[in-house]
């Protein structure tokens, strides 16, 4: 079976749009992938799914950066391929609740950057969960893969789950108007 999908965008995160005179996100479900500017393209830190609009997903993002709890960058290093945390969320985030709020000036100033600096595509596939999770595991896996600095801008330890191997392999073909690097224009999901 092959699909193609197209990468719409790049849209601006929700809430960021007036900063950097990008279109928003439109009201779609399916996978979408947070990027930066990298050489003449956008080099991916993340993939994740939602069967609800996408923007709707993205405000429990903000929320989340916002209260500390997601890893934040460095946009300037990242620009440049190199990942330089300026706090790092997760687990460490619960146990360090005392740090964040003593560096809650500097990490949020870092969140209003990295959110203005963030350019979202989409790729509509409709809402059955299975490919959903199936395609955003294969970006990811595909990433960690990659030689530097493809493999090391994403997080490592997201819940995925790829096709299983009672599953039909699909042939999903990339399509986008600009560079996605990392991304190949063909993969098995």
């Amino acid at each position: 079976m092959l699909i193609e999908i197209t990468w719409a965008g790049p849209y601006a995160w929700p809430s960021f749009k007036a900063k950097n005179n990008l279109p928003p996100i439109p009201e779609i479900s399916g996978v979408y992938l947070q990027t930066f500017e990298y050489q003449n393209g956008y080099l991916i830190y993340c993939a994740g799914l939602t069967n609800r609009p996408v923007p709707v997903r993205f405000s429990e993002h903000t929320d989340e950066y916002f209260k500390g709890n997601y890893t934040v960058f460095d946009m300037a290093a990242m620009r440049q391929g190199i990942r330089k945390e300026v706090w790092h969320g997760w687990g460490y985030a619960r146990k360090h609740r005392s740090e964040f709020e003593e560096r809650k000036p500097l990490i949020l100033n870092a969140v209003q950057k990295q959110l203005t600096e963030f350019r979202i595509f989409v790729g509509h596939l409709g809402k059955e969960p299975r490919l959903l999770e199936r395609l955003e595991a294969s970006v990811m896996n595909n990433l960690y893969q990659k030689p530097s600095p493809f493999c090391d801008i994403p997080d490592r330890g997201m819940h995925l789950t790829p096709r299983y191997d009672s599953e039909p392999p699909i042939t999903v073909k990339n399509k986008c108007d600009v560079i996605l690097h990392g991304l190949p224009p063909q993969m098995e999901i």
